[in-house]
């Protein structure tokens, strides 16, 4: 087989995702009365308030922080707070700006050299979605019955009621498509295909492994690819994902198994078991160096170099606990991590507020509004350092594109290269909560009296007989060595 086409633009990509209604939210967007106030605990029904405009407002925010590409969860017309149920997918929800705020915002993002991806829910919709609306009113004589698998009527449809049409996990309010249905499936592909053309980067599929039918997703990608050659098409499954990243159907998926094994690394056995049994992550696995290396070289294994080069790494998103609450609240756990992160092959995700050190259990307290009415809740401290592991991926190609080299993992300590030609970044982690002093083999990576200096600190280090000695590595912290690039 051919090696797989990933759009390029993705290797130099650090994403947000944002959960549009609790990000930012502008006066100059219309609400109903009913809105909660912002910051208020979240619940799994009540709205906030946050829109696109309240995004493009705060795009200064996002450019200080490093990111230049953002992914949002659902944003066409629903009635939920999180839009995964679908009224129109032909249209951005009015609550968040409409359209028009859509199109605004991607016209400053571009101006940037920003990339916008969309969250596409195309294996279910809504009891609101006409189609399906239309069966609930007209029965047996609707004239959308293929679009949907009906086992009778009159159709249950509410909450209470067991359903008796197709349902994802059984839930009356998201009917699941009957993508056979040629009319149903042509709707999805054409709007797949309609909004790269209105200017989007991409799509991020919600529970795509759902929709059983490869060729469906072999004419996305056409379509999709047809109206723009560098789209991003990443899938959200959970486990092995092989079946659909073969270069045919998708790039990537949202990377789980990553975030898996940065648990069982960097919070190890200090982990928030209750949190992590509510998503199929549990258990976390071993704890410890050798077997994080371990969970990595097989994840590396598992896909073509293509697909690694743009899987979308996440630590957190809206559906699991925040990093930093599984951790127990443990600050050192998330720095370490993202430093894994954003020295590690694929695309950073951050979820929004994770920077600031905010928090989060199991949705919907994971989906708690951005605090900038209370900037005195947020920690600068893990917000610049954000800020520069972030930097230094853009300063340095290898970070981006570079070969991943496993050097060390014992007591606690993992230590990995990134190179690229002269270009080699060596990343040192201790997840211990002892000092640890480690000798770090680079023959044939470094020449012998070859000085590395330390990023963030005056300190150098020399290679002698095939290795960086003496390592001197603090508990719970880590250490990042740069190679000179001749100018």
């Amino acid at each position: 087989m051919n090696a797989p086409e990933t759009p390029d633009w993705v290797r130099d990509a650090v994403f947000v995702q944002i959960f549009p209604d609790r990000f930012a939210k502008s006066g100059s967007v219309p609400k109903p009365s009913g809105i909660k106030p912002w910051g208020d605990p979240p619940t799994n029904h009540g709205y906030q308030g946050g829109d696109l405009i309240g995004v493009l407002e705060h795009l200064d925010y996002l450019t200080d922080l490093g990111v230049n590409a953002i992914y949002f969860t659902p944003i066409f017309q629903s009635a939920s707070n999180h839009r995964y149920h679908t009224h129109d997918y032909e249209k951005v929800d009015p609550m968040l700006g409409g359209t028009e705020a859509l199109g605004r915002l991607l016209k400053e993002t571009k101006k940037r050299g920003m990339r916008v991806v969309l969250d596409g829910v195309f294996n279910h919709a809504s009891r609101g979605f006409l189609p399906f609306n239309d069966i609930l009113e007209n029965g047996k004589d609707s004239a959308y019955l293929d679009w949907f698998t009906i086992h009778g009527f009159p159709v249950h449809a509410y909450d209470g009621q067991k359903p008796n049409y197709a349902a994802w996990w059984g839930i009356p309010a998201l009917p699941k498509f009957n993508v056979k249905c040629p009319e149903a499936r042509e709707f999805l592909l054409d709007i797949g295909r309609r909004w790269i053309e209105f200017g989007i980067d991409g799509w991020r599929l919600d529970v795509a492994n759902e929709i059983d039918d490869d060729d469906f997703w072999r004419e996305f990608r056409r379509r999709v690819r047809e109206a723009d050659p560098q789209a991003y098409i990443v899938g959200e499954v959970w486990d092995d994902a092989q079946r659909w990243l073969k270069g045919d159907m998708w790039d990537a998926v949202m990377n789980y198994q990553f975030t898996r094994a940065c648990i069982g690394y960097f919070i190890g056995d200090s982990i928030d078991e209750p949190l992590l049994k509510k998503t199929s992550l549990f258990p976390a696995g071993a704890a410890g160096a050798p077997a994080f290396a371990a969970r990595i070289e097989q994840l590396l294994a598992r896909y073509r170099p293509e697909i690694n080069a743009v899987m979308l790494n996440l630590l957190s998103s809206h559906d699991m606990a925040r990093f930093l609450t599984m951790a127990r609240g443990d600050r050192s756990a998330v720095r370490l991590a993202t430093l894994f992160q954003m020295s590690y092959l694929g695309a950073p995700s951050i979820y929004y507020g994770d920077e600031i050190g905010l928090p989060g259990a199991h949705d919907p307290d994971n989906r708690r509004a951005f605090p900038w009415h209370a900037p005195e809740t947020w920690d600068y401290d893990l917000l610049n350092d954000f800020k520069r592991y972030i930097a230094l991926r853009h300063e340095r190609a290898s970070l981006r594109r570079g070969e991943y080299r496993p050097l060390l993992a014992k007591q606690g300590v993992h230590v990995h290269a990134r190179v690229l030609g002269e270009d080699v970044v060596i990343v040192a982690l201790n997840a211990d909560r002892s000092r640890r002093r480690v000798d770090v083999p680079v023959a044939g990576l470094l020449s012998e009296g070859a000085v590395l200096r330390q990023a963030w600190a005056p300190n150098a280090v020399k290679v002698d007989s095939g290795k960086i000695a003496s390592v001197d590595l603090p508990p719970r912290e880590g250490r990042v060595f740069l190679s000179e690039i001749r100018r």
